[in-house]
C-alpha cells in the first residue's frame, strides 16, 4: 500500500564530482589552508583511487571555481588560494540574469540591503568614511546638471562607500551584483525620460 510519498529519479553523479566535494570540504573545514598545496596529480590519481582524466576535470572544475589555481610546469600540485568574493559575485549574477528577476525584485533587495548597509556603516564607520561618503554626495548633486552617466557614477560610488564602511564582505557582494542588475535595466529609462533631472533628484 502506497503512503503516498513522491520520489524523483536520481540523477548519477561523476566522480571528478566527488573529487570536488572532497577537497571544498577539507578547504570548508581549514584542513587545508589558503597557500598550502594538493598533492602532486600523479598522488591524486592514486589517493582517490581515480583514472587522471578524472583527476584532471576535477582540478578544472576547482581552477573554475577560484579555489585552487595550477601553474603550467609547476611539478607542485595546486596551490590553494584565499578566499574571493569574484566566485560569489559570479555566481550571484548568474542567478539575476538566468532567472529573469523582475525589475520589483531587485529594486525592493536593493532598497532592503541599502537600508541594512546604512544602519551598519553608521554604526561602525571612521570619520574618513563618513567623509568619503560626504564627497560623493556632493558630487552626486552636482552631476545632476551634468546627465545620467555622471550622476549614475557618482550614486555607484557613493553605494560602494557606504557598502565599504558597512564591514560586510557580503553586503559589498550584494551591492555589487544588485546594484550592476539594476542599473543595466534602469539606466536608458531615466537617463532618456522627459523628467529625468526630477528623478536623478
Amino acid at each position: 500500500m502506497s503512503n503516498g510519498a513522491q520520489f524523483r529519479q536520481v540523477a548519477p553523479v561523476r566522480l571528478y564530482q566527488r573529487i570536488v566535494e572532497q577537497i571544498e570540504q577539507a578547504i570548508t573545514q581549514g584542513d587545508l589552508k589558503p597557500g598550502q598545496r594538493l598533492p602532486s596529480e600523479r598522488e591524486l590519481v592514486t589517493q582517490f583511487g581515480a583514472s587522471r582524466p578524472t583527476v584532471r576535470e576535477a582540478l578544472r572544475v576547482l581552477e573554475s571555481n577560484g579555489l585552487v589555481r595550477s601553474r603550467p610546469g609547476d611539478p607542485n600540485g595546486p596551490e590553494i588560494l584565499p578566499f574571493s568574493p569574484a566566485g560569489l559575485t559570479k555566481e550571484m549574477t548568474r542567478l539575476v540574469q538566468f532567472d529573469n528577476m523582475s525589475m520589483a525584485e531587485l529594486i525592493s533587495f536593493r532598497m532592503m540591503l541599502d537600508g541594512s548597509a546604512s544602519q551598519l556603516a553608521a554604526r561602525l564607520r571612521s570619520e574618513e568614511e563618513l567623509s568619503a561618503m560626504e564627497r560623493t554626495l556632493a558630487v552626486m548633486s552636482d552631476a545632476i546638471e551634468k546627465g545620467y552617466e555622471e550622476f549614475s557614477k557618482a550614486d555607484v560610488a557613493f553605494h560602494e562607500a557606504v557598502a565599504v564602511a558597512s564591514r560586510n564582505s557580503l553586503i559589498e557582494v550584494c551591492n555589487h551584483v544588485v546594484r550592476g542588475a539594476v542599473l543595466s535595466l534602469i539606466s536608458d529609462k531615466v537617463a532618456h525620460a522627459t523628467n529625468s533631472t526630477e528623478l536623478m533628484r
